[in-house]
């Protein structure tokens, strides 16, 4: 449960930071209706409505590739010089 509302807190504070930052901007351009209800002694009766219509832009982001150059560490592996009366190990 802990772990749902973590991920809703941050959901809600990601479409906050798009609009703050103009990366999602929203703009209303049909206002909500509500319903025409009426009761009669026959039932209930409701007839219209309208859902709001909203216009959404989005930024859009590009990846891609370039060619660079980029200068790697030179790795160079020295091995012991074999001293006078040292003991090798041979074992195999």
């Amino acid at each position: 449960m802990r772990a749902l509302i973590f991920i809703l807190i941050i959901a809600i504070l990601a479409v906050i930071a798009a609009i703050a930052t103009g990366f999602v901007d929203i703009n209303q351009i049909r206002g909500a209706k509500a319903p025409e209800i009426s009761a009669t002694r026959n039932g209930v009766t409701a007839k219209g409505g309208q859902a709001p219509a909203f216009d959404v832009e989005t930024g859009s982001v590009k990846v891609g590739t370039k060619d660079t150059n980029v200068k790697v560490p030179e790795l160079q592996v020295v091995p012991p010089q074999n001293q006078a009366g040292a003991v090798t190990n041979n074992a195999q």
